[in-house]
């Protein structure tokens, strides 16, 4: 084959002729409106086939971005398509249907209380690249909703937004509020980013705010959440782990725990980064970790953290309830908790200041405290009486009783626990010692 070589002018109009056709940008799909599919935002149609139909016509174009223009928007449960983004614009409401016949439930399961779940509002199943955005609001009503059940549905309690098995789940700049159970369960997902969500879930027991199910690579950043129960909850019902978790630079405030692993905890913890957060309040716990259905919990750090008030200001739990919570999945044996950092932490709280409690021949390991200060009330009166094991029981600090033998830190069945640079301070005096350790 004879070749000759291009002249310059030759070359240049190749590089000419090409390059328009590689710098070509790739079309974005249309938005689609839901008033161009029979939506009524007046706050009183149902409007679930018509959301429906939109949804499922944008995935049909290869996804995109469905709009809600201002308005409310009554609806039972919709489901998410490939590709699809729902994006309430601002004075859009999304409200939940006060009638149970309008929602379905995927995937049942069984909480750590023994309750059914399953039931949503908004959801998407074995879907890719789906998401809400705001700066609207999706309002589950979930008080109406708990209200209205009659005998036979105490058991329905529909989650706000359900991503069962999902790739690429983003929410950003959106209002959640009102669930009647948790408001976003993540369960078995990958690659997970919410982003300056509101969330403000009072409507009755149980309101999780986001609940990280068995999911990896997740990342929670500049959100600000008020709830009724946990506010950022780590779970695995599942075997599969939670792995690769990232929470920061959040404002809580919860009538439980501001961030919590557990109770639920079949799969392993594991690469839990939380840093930069302010904790408001927390009726029971700042921080919880707990693993007590055979999970192993490690690689955990935890820094930079503000907490205003609460009970107690970090509470690490192994224990040995050895629960499963799905048709199938076996027992495990008791599991492990170690190589945890907790670093740089400034809390207000009652008493303890700190809880850490293994089992008898299963520690809590390689745990260590670096540059804490925990302000306390004091006032506290010295105990004779031994704090019960319950190593099956429910993790909650109120289990060990309502006076525990040490004002500050109480740890047992622990093992190289490293303590430096941490400083009690009380309001007045405490009879009791500022540290015990046990075993």
């Amino acid at each position: 084959m004879n070749c000759r070589p291009m002249n310059c002018r030759q070359m240049n109009r190749r590089r000419f002729l090409l390059a328009p056709a590689l710098a070509l940008p790739l079309r974005a799909a249309p938005a689609i409106s839901v008033l161009d599919f029979g939506a009524n935002p007046d706050g009183v149609a149902l409007n679930t086939q018509a959301l429906q139909r939109a949804i499922d016509a944008c995935g049909k174009q290869g996804g995109g971005v469905v709009t809600f223009p201002a308005g409310r928007y009554v609806s039972g449960t919709i489901l998410l398509q490939d590709g699809v983004t729902l994006r309430l614009e601002s004075g859009a409401t999304l409200l939940g249907s006060t009638n149970l016949a309008d929602y379905r439930t995927l995937d049942d399961f069984r909480d750590g209380t023994g309750a059914p779940m399953g039931y949503c509002f908004v959801g998407a199943v074995d879907r890719a690249r789906v998401g809400i955005t705001g700066p609207g609001t999706v309002d589950g009503r979930g008080k109406q909703v708990l209200d209205a059940r009659g005998p036979a549905d105490k058991s329905k309690r529909p989650f706000l937004a359900r991503f069962l098995r999902c790739t690429g789940v983003t929410l950003d700049n959106v209002q959640l509020q009102q669930a009647a159970a948790w408001c976003v369960h993540f369960f078995q997902c990958r690659d997970v980013t919410a982003t300056r969500v509101r969330i403000t879930s009072h409507a009755g027991s149980n309101n999780d705010g986001f609940d990280i199910d068995s999911c990896q690579t997740v990342r929670i950043a500049n959100c600000d959440i008020d709830t009724g129960d946990d506010a950022i909850c780590l779970k695995t019902t599942s075997p599969q782990p939670c792995r690769d978790i990232e929470i920061r630079d959040c404002r809580l405030k919860s009538n439980c725990a501001a961030i919590k692993c557990g109770t639920e905890s079949v799969g392993d913890f594991e690469d839990i980064r939380i840093a930069s957060c302010r904790i408001l309040s927390a009726g029971l716990a700042g921080i919880k970790l707990l693993t007590v259905d055979g999970a192993a919990l490690r690689r955990v750090t935890v820094s930079d953290i503000t907490m205003d008030a609460g009970r107690v200001a970090v509470f690490l739990r192994l224990g040995a309830r050895l629960k499963t919570f799905r048709p199938g999945d076996e027992k495990r044996a008791t599991g492990t908790l170690k190589g945890v950092t907790i670093r740089n932490l400034r809390a207000t709280v009652e008493s303890p200041g700190i809880l850490i409690s293994g089992v008898p021949g299963h520690p809590v390991e390689d745990v260590t405290f670096e540059n804490v200060e925990i302000r306390l009330p004091g006032g506290g009166v010295k105990s004779e009486q031994a704090v019960p094991e319950v190593e099956a029981a429910y993790p909650e600090i109120r289990m060990f009783g309502p006076n525990l033998p040490a004002y500050g830190l109480y740890a047992r069945h622990v093992r190289n626990l490293k303590v430096g640079g941490i400083t009690f301070t009380l309001a007045q005096p405490d009879a009791r010692p500022e540290r015990i350790v046990e075993d």
